[in-house]
């Protein structure tokens, strides 16, 4: 189970460096083709609140590659359960206030991620 989580934890950390590099320098490009729902012309105002969120997914993955470099079992666990539940609970409230799509890719693997971590 150890390494099932590590591997996990790992991918859910380059996902959100992913978001944070779209949210914070290919808005423009990326952004849009993700977000198609929103009108072209807004992009270009919103570049600055972007960046912005993109730098609270930057703190998650650094939490989480953090998680994996402790080499204490227990601070290692704490360190990835407290990032993985910031992960969760934002993946939930954009679920629920955005789309649902938000849940599946952001919420539940880090859900699968905890659940993992706890059966270590």
């Amino acid at each position: 189970m150890a390494l099932a989580s590590d591997i996990l934890i790992g991918l859910i950390a380059a996902l959100h460096l992913y978001f944070f590099y779209f949210e914070s320098f290919a808005w423009d490009t990326i952004g849009r083709k993700t977000f198609k729902q929103i009108p072209k012309d807004v992009f270009p105002h919103t570049k600055v609140m972007a960046a912005n969120q993109g730098l609270y997914n930057f703190f998650l993955a650094g939490g989480l590659i953090w998680s994996l470099l402790i080499t204490d079992f227990a601070w290692a666990n704490y360190v990835a359960i407290f990032f993985l539940g910031c992960v969760l609970t934002a993946g939930i409230f954009g679920g629920l206030s955005a789309s649902k799509k938000i849940f599946w890719i952001q919420a539940f693997p880090a859900l699968v991620a905890l659940i993992l971590v706890h059966l270590k």
